[in-house]
């Protein structure tokens, strides 16, 4: 067999796997195929074979480097599988017809990051692996069913029709749905991104009517829709949670959209904390460890809590990283003149340090103690 014969990867390799999430996001960013691979030497050997059997090329262009499938591979793809490809790999859409303006393959990059970090969390990707939710409006189908936490991309929920096409401005990256929450997803990179409120609203409330009352009533009420934010890194949510809109308002800020929006990186931690917003019954097991030398939640206080330490101070569990709660109980407090406890993992202590005052006493839960206990 010579090095340049065109043949796919072994199904289930790490190879196969960077092909197809190629594939699916059109173009994938050189500095997020390091999370697909075990070792950066693997990696090296693996992009070397793809590229001298013409499977993938790089596109470098603007300080942006990626990865794109050749002809040959999108073919490939197709033969073995068009079920999961198609919708992909065939006709003039993004992922197919390449752009090189970089605010579309910018894009292409945070939503091939999002891919990333949803797989490596147990999210299904595929087509062919999850129901199908966002079906055209005009077609006959049976109630979909989520028993199975799966992501859909932006491009996915545009099949519903004209209402989720024409909404301009709109951020979303897709959307993921767990048994239980319905969450729209978003990536804002290492920057604030741009956030228009009023199509941010039409995107949820567009949502509420698809799922909520058409096609998933017995499985999600309104209060179910919920927002994800990812970014680089912890110094992104501090920018986020601090934001007044920037000069002209138009960039990212906590207006009230979502009553719950978490913030999670685009990493190891981040694809950790996304396993714990898809499983309930390990949230609330962990929660349950975190109260046991607490008393119990005041329901009837004013200001948001999950406990009352032996002060009587009310206690926050913050290791999800919801802002809109978080800044919620730090002004509550603030206007009340109380203080309060934020119970958080250790690799967000000091960004909330930095952002609730001394009003907050944070508490920590190791990361990595956490991890091996639960996942």
């Amino acid at each position: 067999m010579t090095t340049n014969k065109k043949v796919l990867p072994t199904h289930h390799s790490q190879a196969r796997r960077f092909l197809e999430l190629i594939a699916i996001s059109g173009e994938l960013p050189a500095d997020q195929a390091s999370r697909i691979f075990t070792s950066e030497s693997y990696q090296e050997a693996v992009i070397t074979s793809l590229k001298e059997k013409r499977l993938i090329r790089t596109y470098y262009k603007d300080r942006l480097r990626g990865y794109r499938l050749t002809a040959a591979a999108k073919k490939l793809l197709l033969e073995n599988n068009d079920e999961r490809f198609n919708f992909y790999l065939v006709g003039d859409v993004d992922t197919n017809r390449l752009k090189s303006e970089i605010t579309r393959r910018l894009r292409l990059h945070r939503i091939a990051e999002t891919h990333i970090t949803m797989q490596n969390a147990g999210v299904s990707v595929f087509q062919d692996e999850k129901p199908d939710v966002f079906y055209p409006s005009d077609c006959e189908a049976e109630l979909p069913v989520i028993d199975s936490s799966a992501f859909y991309n932006s491009r996915e929920i545009k099949e519903v029709g004209t209402d989720f096409v024409k909404i301009r401005g709109a951020r979303t990256v897709g959307t993921l749905l767990t048994e239980s929450k319905a969450y729209i997803v978003y990536n804002t990179g290492s920057f604030l991104m741009k956030w228009e409120y009023k199509s941010e609203m039409r995107t949820k409330a567009l949502m509420k009517t698809l799922l909520c009352r058409e096609r998933m009533p017995e499985q999600y009420t309104p209060d179910d829709i919920q927002g994800i934010v990812f970014g680089a890194d912890m110094d992104v949510a501090f920018l986020l949670l601090t934001s007044t809109g920037g000069v002209k308002h138009n960039y990212f800020l906590l207006d009230g959209n979502y009553d719950h929006f978490y913030f999670l990186t685009s990493d190891h931690k981040g694809e950790i904390l996304l396993k714990l917003l898809c499983d309930s019954e390990r949230t609330t097991e962990l929660n349950h460890i975190l109260s046991e030398n607490l008393k119990e939640r005041d329901a009837g206080l004013v200001i948001e809590n999950d406990a009352i330490d032996e002060n009587g101070n009310p206690v926050l569990f913050a290791y999800s990283f919801d802002m809109p709660r978080i800044t919620r109980f730090t002004s509550a407090l603030q206007i009340y003149g109380k203080n309060g406890v934020l119970i958080c993992f250790d690799f967000q202590a000091d960004i909330l340090r930095r952002y609730c005052g001394e009003q907050v006493t944070i508490q920590t839960i190791d990361f990595v103690k956490c991890e091996r206990r639960f996942l």
